[in-house]
């Protein structure tokens, strides 16, 4: 059984309030966006997502990231997981992701998480993107019990949680 129902059509573009910031799929071509904004924020995106994904390594390479980036793009067209990369207007720079990925850990049908880069921390582009993921988790996905990593469960208590059954 799919983790959503076969008639589901994902968003392509959701943008922030306030305007000048969207989300939309992440693919291969944003490898020169998003690897500067990954390694840039590296340490501190480590000390969230290293302990249970292993990402991002210190020594992860643009072409590992470019390839990261085609099997996301992959998933997303499959439907097995999302991964959507926060843009300004313009799309000249990869500002963050937000991941929307099948549960791995029980009591969830849907697990999200999602990360901004170290300079927007704490700002009003994060302020936004905070209030905003979980609102649209609850309009436009088909979810009944969304688990929101790092924000409703830490992540080493989500890593002690028992596997899903459909893992």
């Amino acid at each position: 059984m799919s983790w959503l129902p076969d008639d589901f059509v994902h968003p392509v573009l959701v943008p922030l309030p306030g305007g000048g910031h969207h989300l939309r799929p992440i693919r291969e071509a944003d490898t020169p966006l998003d690897y500067p904004a990954v390694m840039g924020s590296r340490e501190r995106l480590w000390t969230i997502f290293g302990p249970a994904w292993g990402w991002p390594a210190a020594t992860m390479t643009y072409e590992a990231d470019q390839a990261d980036l085609l099997r996301h793009e992959k998933e997303i067209a499959a439907h097995q997981s999302f991964n959507y990369a926060l843009f300004d207007a313009a799309e000249t720079a990869l500002l963050g992701c937000v991941y929307i990925d099948p549960p791995e850990r029980a009591g969830a049908d849907g697990e999200i998480s999602w990360w901004v880069v170290d300079e927007l921390v704490g700002g009003k582009v994060e302020q936004a993107l905070d209030a905003l993921v979980p609102q649209w988790i609850a309009a436009d996905w088909p979810f009944e019990q969304p688990r929101f990593l790092g924000r409703e469960i830490s992540w080493s208590d989500w890593l002690a949680l028992p596997e899903h059954p459909d893992t």
